[in-house]
């Protein structure tokens, strides 16, 4: 059950329902992650800008979920791998990369490089080896991407955080983690 109310759109007011329809308009529904988010409508249009601003990112759309499935298994986060494996199938990622990606792999090189990169960032907060960066230079990820990557991972991992913490009842299919997380808090 979740621990934070879910803000109905339709009695909403101010900036929250112009926040929340505008959500609507391009997604044509409304998650219970927004409706959670919305709460704050502060939190709510800082995710949207940044969220916004790296759909022009020069990382693809693609690559930007394979990032998510794996930030979001790695921290144990049922509905950001549900959320993120329904947009992912809308981003052309079929089922089997979907669950390499879990797993911190891809089928293609340079996003296998790109996702173990995101998946040193999250495993480490961000002090990762030299190895480590030299790796995703030698994929050949820019220093554009090599930003992007880092945003995106900062994004997830906030929508995990919110995501666990709020208990948000999971609204796309269901997907069960790979394994259990560590701990899981009463």
């Amino acid at each position: 059950m979740a621990r934070i109310q879910v803000i109905d759109p339709k009695t909403a007011t101010g900036k929250t329902r112009q926040l929340l329809d505008a959500v609507q308009a391009q997604l044509g529904a409304t998650p219970n992650f927004i409706r959670v988010l919305a709460n704050s409508p502060q939190a709510l249009q800082g995710f949207l800008g940044l969220y916004g601003a790296l759909g022009e990112a020069s990382i693809d759309k693609a690559t930007q979920e394979r990032i998510a499935l794996a930030i979001a298994e790695g921290n144990g986060c049922q509905y950001c791998v549900s959320a993120h494996t329904a947009i992912g199938r809308h981003a052309g990622l079929p089922n089997d990369e979907m669950v390499l990606n879990r797993q911190g792999r891809s089928r293609d090189a340079k996003a296998a490089a790109t996702v173990a990169f995101a998946q040193a960032l999250n495993a480490n907060l961000g002090e990762i080896t030299g190895a480590e960066f030299a790796a995703a230079r030698s994929a050949g990820l820019s220093d554009a991407e090599i930003v992007e990557v880092i945003a995106v991972v900062a994004i997830n991992i906030f929508t995990n955080i919110l995501g666990k913490a709020t208990r948000v009842e999971i609204d796309f299919p269901k997907v069960e983690l790979l394994c259990e997380a560590v701990s899981v808090a009463a």
